[in-house]
């Protein structure tokens, strides 16, 4: 990015709500279902019919506003948003626009440098989603209209962002936050949490913003950094070459990494706002949000410290395993069994997420249950078994859902502790290795591995490593 500019940038994103129906209707928000089977009269848009307001979304909006610190407006009203899609049955949606239900708040993010910045929330309104057009078929664009009334929530950004790592991380911000709060899965490919980005750029030193572009079609947060990366580089050499930037929408293709032209960005009375008048008002007093504010979790950020002050774990564990609350919840339960706590985080730092990741699976959908997991490590910490066996039958928990108590008792694999037979052990390695021996007594203490490995091979893993320590070395220095 050329150093004369600096971007500012706001994101727009619509967060699905895992309510179990719509926002006006009782069809079934079931993501997968059959084409045009999740629907009714009233989603359908058909005339007389009349909406009716899931309690639920309020609730769930609520509890996201309440998180990033917005002004809880007591009264809100829906509007009709008019436009023309051809996946919008109704010719209008029903959204939000002059009286949202929250306003004014903030999410902090850290920046690499371990800065903390603050991302002003303009505001966050409920509002119901549109169908789906397929355009995948040569001849002709497919409707499903399954998604429509499905409901949402539309958190918008201050223009407080600079870059697309910022971008990054707000993004991911929002979707830890969602995802703790249970109110969305965070799921961007089936659509559940999409982005926009709204993005323009201006020299340093002016506070005149310049003209924006909205990017869309953005379906994976690196997807994100790499739209707004491309189209801040393309607005300063349309600058620099003396052009000028039109207001539009674009498409961000994945494909060839360009954004393409869809249309001139719209501006709020191109939709002709105006109040649904099929919907009362919304009223939302101390007494209800009182109740609504008694469903919080511990957040996050609440999380990461007391996992760091309860169980003394470095921040990147911490950070790592509060990235989402079901993951800290399996590390929690993983305690429940074993007081090991950092080797209870490496573990599910390195072999669990490991395997998540391989899988493409998410921790809920991981075989081995933290209680097996947390019996696995306790058998280490008592010396029944060596990290290294532990190593090898973890896999075969995995694949067969076996407690690891039996594949030890089944394999033999109960690690060595009796020191006569270490002994015998520990002779045989040093008689076979008198060049290695030689080399240590000359101080080449490097050997010393290479001897306890022979130890634990002639064993077949099963020695306690310690105990083979101190005899060999009890050995080599007499």
């Amino acid at each position: 990015m050329n150093s004369r500019y600096e971007a500012v940038i706001g994101l727009e994103v619509h967060a699905q709500l895992l309510t179990d129906t719509k926002i006006f209707c009782g069809c079934s928000t079931k993501f997968g279902n059959p084409p045009n089977t999740n629907v009714c009269p009233v989603c359908l848009g058909h005339p007389g019919v009349l909406p009716v307001m899931n309690k639920k979304v309020v609730e769930f909006t609520v509890l996201m506003g309440m998180v990033v610190n917005c002004k809880i407006n007591e009264k809100s009203i829906f509007a009709r948003k008019n436009y023309f899609y051809p996946d919008l049955p109704k010719g209008y949606q029903i959204s939000q626009y002059e009286e949202p239900i929250c306003e004014h708040g903030k999410v902090e993010i850290e920046l690499k440098e371990g800065i903390i910045k603050e991302i002003g929330i303009t505001r966050i309104h409920m509002e119901e989603d549109a169908g789906k057009s397929i355009h995948d078929h040569s001849d002709a664009t497919l409707i499903d209209l399954n998604r429509c009334g499905t409901p949402l929530i539309e958190i918008v950004s201050e223009p407080d962002l600079r870059s697309p790592e910022e971008a990054y991380l707000y993004l991911t911000k929002l979707k830890q936050i969602v995802t703790y709060l249970d109110i969305c899965d965070g799921n961007m490919e089936q659509g559940s949490l999409r982005c926009d980005a709204n993005v323009s750029v201006r020299l340093k030193g002016e506070s005149k913003l310049g003209t924006k572009t909205e990017v869309k079609n953005m379906n994976s947060f690196r997807n994100v950094e790499r739209a707004i990366a491309f189209e801040i580089e393309r607005q300063i050499e349309l600058l620099e070459d003396g052009k000028q930037i039109v207001q539009q929408t674009l498409l961000w293709d994945a494909d060839t990494n360009k954004v393409l032209p869809m249309r001139s960005k719209e501006e709020a009375h191109d939709y002709r706002y105006f109040p649904d008048p099929d919907l009362v008002t919304i009223v939302v007093n101390d007494e209800w949000k009182s109740s609504i504010s008694k469903q919080l979790p511990e957040l996050p950020d609440i999380r990461r410290e007391r996992f760091i002050n309860q169980y003394k774990l470095p921040a990147y564990d911490a950070n790592i395993l509060t990235s989402s609350r079901q993951l800290a919840n399996y590390y929690e339960q993983i305690l429940t069994v074993t007081n090991d706590y950092k080797s209870a985080s490496n573990w599910v730092m390195t072999e669990v997420l490991k395997f998540i990741n391989d899988s493409k699976i998410s921790i809920e959908d991981f075989p081995v249950k933290p209680d097996s997991l947390g019996k696995l490590i306790k058998m280490i910490e008592e010396n029944i078994i060596s990290g290294k066996i532990a190593k090898e039958i973890f896999p075969e928990m995995i694949s067969t859902g076996k407690m690891p108590e039996q594949i030890v008792a089944e394999k033999n694999l109960v690690q060595i502790s009796d020191t006569s037979e270490i002994e015998s052990a520990v002779e045989k390695i040093i008689n076979a290795n008198p060049d290695d021996v030689q080399k240590f007594l000359a101080g080449k203490e490097k050997v010393l591995g290479f001897l306890v490995g022979q130890v634990m091979k002639e064993t077949r893993g099963k020695a306690n490593p310690k105990i083979v320590n101190d005899i060999l070395l009890n050995k080599l220095k007499r």
